[in-house]
C-alpha cells in the first residue's frame, strides 16, 4: 500500500471528495465485505446501497404514473422525465438547443434506432473503427441492405503537437480495410446525385482494451474529410455524420459535446451507476434528428391518427417522435439518484481513482517473470503506462503464458478466479474486431475456429496454439487497492512459476501441476489394490446407489446414467443448476425390473417400470421401444413427481440408442469421448469414474493443513466425487499413470484424468445442500494440468462378447502402466 500511495496517492481514494474510498465502501457497499472482489465494471458497475435507499425512499414517498395524460400525477411524472433529460444532457455538456435526449431500452436499442432510421442510399458509406462493439457492427446490416457500402477502419495517431490545428496537417490517420457491398444492381440504376449522407462510428473508449479514441475525430471527419480519409475511396464523400458509442467511456470521461459535436451519442445507465438496467439513451443533434426516417408510430408518438383511413399526424418534438410507447418512467426517475452520486464525486476524480488502480495493475503484470526469465503476461492496448496519459480507461486486458511460451486458456483463469472470489470477464467482450486485431487472428484463423465449433461464450479458449479471447479486469468508482492487490496475488500464486522444478510438474509459488512421479512410486512394483465399492447413478446428477455386484454392458454399468432430467426450455438439468437434485435418491431392483426414486419433498416414492430382460449385457442390443413410457398418463405422472421434487417444471428423458459412441461436451454439443470410440449413456465424458481412497485421504490432509480450513467440516468422502468405482490400496494418485487395468476378469482402458468442476463443491451429507469453494480450490493448487483440474480416472470397459460380465466388490484390481 505504501508503494502504491507513493506513486498514486494524489489520485487514489478521492482525497478532495466528500467521502474517502474507505468511507464509501464502509457505508455504501457493505455487501462486498463477504470477500467478493468484483472486477467487471466495464460489463456493469455496481449500485450503491445508499443510492438504492434513496430510490426506495423516493418511490415510497411519491406517486408516479403514465405520463401520457393530463392528470396531476401524470403531469408531475412528465416534469420528472424532463428533468432527467436535462441531467443527461448536462452530464455530456450538451445544450438543449443543440441536442435532444431520447430514452431507449439500452445502448444497443439506441444504436439500432440510428441504424434503422438513418437516411441510407446506395451512395452512402458506413465507416466504423475495428474496435467496435457488435451492437455497432449491427448497423452495417441496415447500410448494406439499402445498397450502401460499409468498411472497417484502423485509427492511428501520429505525433500530436500542442496547439496543432486540423488545417495544419492531420495527426490522426484513418486506414481503411476491405470495402463491403451487397448485390444492389437495382438500386445502382439510379442516377448519382452526390447528396447522400454517410456515417462514421467509433467508441469513446474501446471495451476490449480500454484505449480511448481522440475525440478530435468528430471535427476531422465532419470538417476535414478529404485529408482525414486521404487515400481511401471515401475521401471525396461529403455530408458525414458521426456516432460515438459512449456506453463504456462515459463512466469516467464522458464526451464534451459542446467541444466535440457528434451527431449521435449512446449511453447505458447501468454502466454509469449500476441501476437501473434496461435503460439507455440516444443523444442526437436536433438538426441530425430531422434527417432520420422513422416508419413506425405508436402510442405517445402521434398527435392524431384515424383507424380506417391512411392518416397520421406525428408529434413534432424529437423525444416524442422517437420514443415509442410509454416511457420507463420509474427507471428514468431512478437515474436522478445515480447522477447525484456521480456529481458528488465528480467524473474527473472517478477517472483518477480508477485509472490509478488500472495503471498499478498493468505495471505489476508487465513486470512478472517466470523462474526461467520469460514473461508471464501479455497486455493488450497498454503501450503508454503513464497516468498523465488520457489514452486509457480503467481496464486491463491480457493473456497469460506458461514458462514454455504456450498460453494459459482464459477459461482456466476465470475458473480459478471464481474459486478465489474474484469476478472478472473473459472472451472477446462482444468486440470481434478488437479481439482479432490484438490477438493477431487472421480471417482464416477466425473462419477455421468457427468451423471447429467455436462460438461466443463457449469453452474453446485456445485453438491451434492461439488464444481465441482474453482476460479483462476493470475498475469502478468504488474499487479499492485491496481488491487490486488480491487480484495480483491470485495471478502470482496461480500462474507464476519459480525456477525450481518439482517432479514432473512445474512449481507455481508453492502450487504446482504435480502428477505422480518417482517420489510417489510404491516400494512394491505391484501393490495390492481391490475394489471397495460399486455405485450406479440411474438418473444423471441425482444420487446413486451402491451394490455388491452388478452387470456390465456396452455402456458400462447396466442402467448407469440411462435417464436425465430436462427443463421445459430444452436445457439439461444438473446439480450445478439445481443443487437439490443431489437429494433425489434412486435404486434399481433388477429382478423386479423397477426403478425407484424418492425425495424428501415428495410423500410417496416414484416407481418406474423397466424391462431389464430386454437387455443382453454382452451385446447391449435391445428393443428401443422397451423402455419408452407406455402412455401419456404415465409420462405425466413421472414428470409431475419430478417437478415437485426439484421445484421446477421438467421431464424425464431416457437414452434409447445402442449405436451412439458420443458424449456431451460442456457446451452440450456432441463430441467424441476422448477421441476414442466408446458407448455411453448420458455421462459427460466416459463410462466409468474411478476414485482412489488413498487419493481422497491425501486431499483431506491437504484440506486440514490449509489455513482457511473449517475444522467443523466432515472429512471428504470418495462419494463426493460421484464415482462408479472406488478402489483401496497403493499410493495416492498412482492411478494417474495407469494405462489399462483388470478388475476381476473384466478389462478396462484409462482415458485419463477427470476434469473437475464446481459440482464437487456441493455438499449434502447432512441432508441439506451447501456450496463452498472446496475441495476445488485446494485441488486447483496442486492438480492443475493444462487448464484442467484433474481428480479421478475415467475408464472405458473393453467388452468381451463371449462372456456375460459382472463386477463385484472385493475383486482384485491389477493395473498396467505400460
Amino acid at each position: 500500500m505504501e508503494e502504491f500511495l507513493k506513486e498514486f496517492g494524489d489520485y487514489y481514494g478521492y482525497p478532495e471528495g466528500p467521502k474517502s474510498i474507505k468511507e464509501i465502501r464502509d457505508t455504501e457497499f457493505k455487501r462486498l465485505d463477504e470477500g467478493v472482489v468484483y472486477l467487471d465494471h466495464a460489463g456493469s458497475t455496481l449500485y450503491s446501497e445508499l443510492q438504492m435507499e434513496d430510490i426506495f425512499k423516493d418511490f415510497t414517498s411519491n406517486v408516479y404514473g403514465n405520463p401520457h395524460s393530463q392528470s396531476d400525477i401524470s403531469s408531475a411524472t412528465s416534469d420528472l422525465i424532463a428533468d432527467a433529460r436535462r441531467q443527461v444532457l448536462e452530464y455530456f455538456n450538451a445544450s438543449p438547443e443543440d441536442y435532444s435526449c431520447i430514452f431507449t431500452s439500452g445502448a444497443t436499442a439506441a444504436l439500432k434506432l440510428v441504424g434503422e432510421t438513418f437516411p441510407w442510399t446506395h451512395e452512402s458509406n458506413f465507416l466504423y473503427s475495428m474496435e467496435n462493439h457488435n451492437s455497432v457492427l449491427g448497423i452495417r446490416e441496415y447500410a448494406l441492405g439499402q445498397g450502401a457500402s460499409a468498411c472497417a477502419v484502423d485509427i492511428e495517431e501520429t505525433a500530436n503537437k500542442p496547439g496543432q490545428l486540423a488545417s495544419s496537417g492531420p495527426f490522426i490517420k484513418v486506414k481503411h480495410r476491405a470495402v463491403q457491398m451487397r448485390n444492389t444492381s437495382k438500386l445502382q440504376k439510379e442516377e448519382s446525385r452526390g447528396d447522400a449522407y454517410n456515417l462514421f462510428a467509433f467508441p469513446s473508449e474501446c471495451n476490449f482494451t480500454g484505449l480511448r479514441f481522440n475525440l478530435d475525430l468528430v471535427k476531422l471527419i465532419k470538417e476535414n474529410t478529404e485529408t482525414t480519409l486521404q487515400g481511401s475511396p471515401f475521401c471525396t464523400s461529403k455530408r458525414w455524420m458521426v456516432l460515438i458509442d459512449a456506453a463504456k467511456g462515459c463512466a469516467t470521461l464522458p464526451p464534451n459535446l459542446s467541444e466535440y459535436p457528434a451527431d449521435f451519442v449512446v449511453v447505458s445507465f447501468y454502466k454509469l451507476f449500476g441501476y437501473p438496467t434496461g435503460l439507455g439513451a440516444l443523444l442526437v443533434r436536433n438538426d441530425a434528428a430531422k434527417l432520420l426516417k422513422k416508419t413506425y408510430f405508436s402510442g405517445g408518438t402521434v398527435a392524431a391518427s384515424i383507424a380506417d383511413i391512411d392518416f397520421v399526424k406525428r408529434r413534432e418534438s424529437v423525444e416524442d417522435f422517437f420514443e415509442d410507447g410509454s416511457a420507463s418512467f420509474l427507471s428514468i426517475a431512478a437515474i436522478r439518484h445515480g447522477f447525484k452520486l456521480l456529481k458528488s464525486l465528480t467524473t474527473s476524480a472517478i477517472w483518477m481513482h480508477t485509472t490509478s488502480l488500472s495503471m498499478y495493475v498493468k505495471k505489476k503484470l508487465q513486470a512478472l517473470r517466470h523462474g526461467n526469465g520469460t514473461g508471464v503476461c501479455v497486455l493488450y492496448g497498454s503501450e503508454n503506462l503513464k497516468l498523465s496519459s488520457h489514452k486509457s480507461g480503467p481496464t486491463v486486458t491480457f493473456n497469460l503464458k506458461r514458462p514454455d511460451g504456450s498460453w494459459f486458456g482464459y477459461l482456466e483463469v476465470e475458473k480459478l478466479a471464481s474459486l478465489s472470489g474474484i469476478q472478472l470477464r473473459t472472451g472477446c467482450f462482444c468486440n470481434p474486431g478488437a479481439c482479432a486485431k490484438y490477438l493477431a487472428l487472421s480471417h482464416s484463423n477466425l473462419l477455421s475456429n468457427v468451423e471447429a465449433g467455436h462460438i461466443c461464450w463457449d469453452d474453446n479458449d485456445v485453438i491451434n496454439g492461439k488464444p481465441t479471447g482474453a482476460v479483462r479486469v476493470s475498475f469502478g468508482y468504488m474499487s479499492t487497492f485491496e481488491e487490486a492487490k488480491k487480484f495480483l496475488d491470485f495471478i502470482i500464486s496461480s500462474f507464476v512459476s519459480p525456477s525450481k522444478n518439482i517432479g514432473n510438474g512445474i512449481a507455481v509459488s508453492g502450487r504446482f501441476t504435480q502428477l505422480p512421479s518417482e517420489e510417489l512410486e510404491c516400494k512394491e512394483s505391484f501393490p495390492n489394490y481391490f475394489l471397495k465399492s460399486v455405485t450406479i447413478y440411474p438418473i444423471k446428477s441425482c444420487a446413486g446407489f451402491s451394490v455388491n455386484r452388478w452387470p456390465l454392458c456396452r455402456t458400462g454399468l447396466l442402467h448407469d446414467r440411462e435417464w436425465m432430467i430436462q427443463g421445459l426450455t430444452g436445457d439439461i438439468l444438473t446439480q450445478k443448476k439445481v443443487p437439490e437434485m443431489s437429494l433425489i435418491r434412486t435404486f434399481i431392483d433388477l429382478e423386479e425390473g423397477l426403478l425407484s426414486v424418492e425425495s424428501t419433498r415428495c410423500k410417496d416414492k416414484l416407481h418406474i417400470r423397466i424391462k431389464s430382460n430386454s437387455y443382453d449385457p454382452r451385446s447391449h442390443e435391445f428393443d428401443t421401444d422397451a423402455n419408452i413410457l407406455e402412455n401419456h398418463d404415465e409420462e405425466t405422472r413421472i414428470n409431475d413427481w419430478l417437478t415437485r421434487a426439484i421445484g421446477r417444471q421438467c421431464k424425464l428423458l431416457q437414452y434409447c440408442s445402442s449405436n451412439s459412441k458420443h458424449c456431451m461436451n460442456r457446451n452440450k454439443s456432441p463430441g467424441l469421448c476422448r477421441e476414442l470410440e466408446s458407448n455411453i449413456n448420458f455421462a459427460n465424458e466416459a463410462q466409468f469414474l474411478l476414485i482412489s481412497e488413498e487419493s481422497v485421504a491425501d486431499l483431506n490432509r491437504r484440506l486440514e493443513a490449509s489455513k482457511d480450513y473449517n475444522r467443523a467440516l466432515e472429512k471428504l468422502s470418495p462419494y463426493r466425487f460421484r464415482p462408479n468405482l472406488v478402489i483401496s490400496g497403493g499410493e495416492p494418485y498412482a492411478e494417474d499413470k495407469w494405462r489399462t487395468l483388470k478388475i476381476g476378469d473384466s478389462h478396462f482402458t484409462s482415458l485419463g484424468g477427470c476434469n473437475r468442476c464446481q459440482m464437487i463443491n456441493i455438499s449434502n451429507e447432512t441432508g441439506q445442500v451447501k456450496k463452498s469453494n472446496e475441495p476445488l480450490t485446494t485441488l486447483a493448487s496442486y492438480r492443475r494440468v493444462k487448464g484442467k483440474i484433474l481428480f479421478g480416472t475415467l475408464l472405458r470397459y473393453e467388452i468381451d462378447a463371449k462372456t456375460e460380465s459382472w463386477i463385484q466388490v472385493g475383486e482384485e484390481v491389477n493395473p498396467n502402466t505400460e
